[in-house]
């Protein structure tokens, strides 16, 4: 995939601007929304092995190079909360604010907040939860700068344009990015967390079998399906969603779910946490 859009960036820099937008939007953004899920599944250390930790933060910024921003190694730092502490008030920052909540109620809203997702995703954090600067984040950026720099210097601009174009766009209002939605959001009440087993899990690593990720998170999306077949008992009675655009689309019109639809929990941290 990473080569792919490689090759994409030297396909598009004589192109014109709606070009670069249209395909942006219908190629490459696919591609880089994948990226994003191989990054979560490589921040469980499924590429490498846990022994070899590193190897895996590498790989992830490998990947991270057609999304164009840095991501990869924030991404590992906060998502490790995210499983560890599940709807945890300040902790989860996968959880909306109450100012999300509060404003963006009414159909046109949730739109427009499907829309800035990618921001609120890329900044939630430091609001919510901020942490220092490691070196590997550190590193992350550097390497991406680089990256963009080379391109950039060969084929100027609208590559560039391409590539993070397409992260936004595919990030936000893109019949992938229900899977977002349908992980945690409470379409029924009091169940929290949810699987989908559509055609889309060929293109996003298995994210769908969401369910079974957070039971074994350090099972490779490609083992999932064997984790369902093996457990059905388990999860074939469980709430599931058939569709990710019918997710957004009940998202958006469904006046009983919105960034408040969520389950926040409080947790109380030793001192040593």
């Amino acid at each position: 995939m990473v080569l792919t859009q490689l090759v994409a960036c030297y396909l598009v820099h004589n192109l014109h601007w709606k070009w670069v937008f249209f395909w942006a939007y219908a190629f490459g953004g696919c591609i880089n929304h994948s990226l994003t899920l191989a990054i979560h599944d490589i921040s469980h250390n499924v590429a490498f092995g846990n022994k070899r930790a590193k190897w895996n933060r590498w790989f992830a910024m490998w990947a991270n190079l057609p999304i164009g921003l840095p991501y990869s190694a924030s991404f590992k730092k906060y998502h490790i909360d995210h499983h560890r502490y599940l709807g945890g008030d300040q902790l989860d920052v996968d959880i909306p604010t109450d100012l999300e909540g509060w404003f963006f109620w009414t159909p046109a809203r949730k739109v427009l907040w499907l829309f800035l997702q990618p921001f609120f995703y890329a900044l939630r954090p430091l609001v919510v939860n901020p942490k220092p600067v490691g070196l590997m984040e550190i590193q992350n950026t550097v390497v991406q700068l680089l990256a963009d720099a080379i391109i950039f210097y060969f084929w100027g601009l609208k590559p560039i344009v391409y590539l993070i174009a397409g992260s936004i766009l595919c990030l936000g209002i893109h019949p992938i990015s229900g899977h977002f939605i349908a992980e945690h959001y409470m379409f029924l009440k009091g169940h929290e967390t949810y699987s989908y087993y559509g055609s889309l899990n060929l293109i996003t690593f298995n994210v769908g079998y969401h369910m079974e990720h957070h039971d074994f998170p350090s099972i490779p999306g490609s083992k999932l399906p064997q984790v369902k077949k093996i457990a059905a008992e388990y999860y074939d009675s469980l709430p599931q969603h058939t569709s990710w655009f019918r997710v957004l689309w009940d998202f958006v019109f469904d006046d009983s779910i919105g960034p408040y639809a969520r389950i926040k929990r409080e947790y109380k941290l030793s001192k040593l946490e």
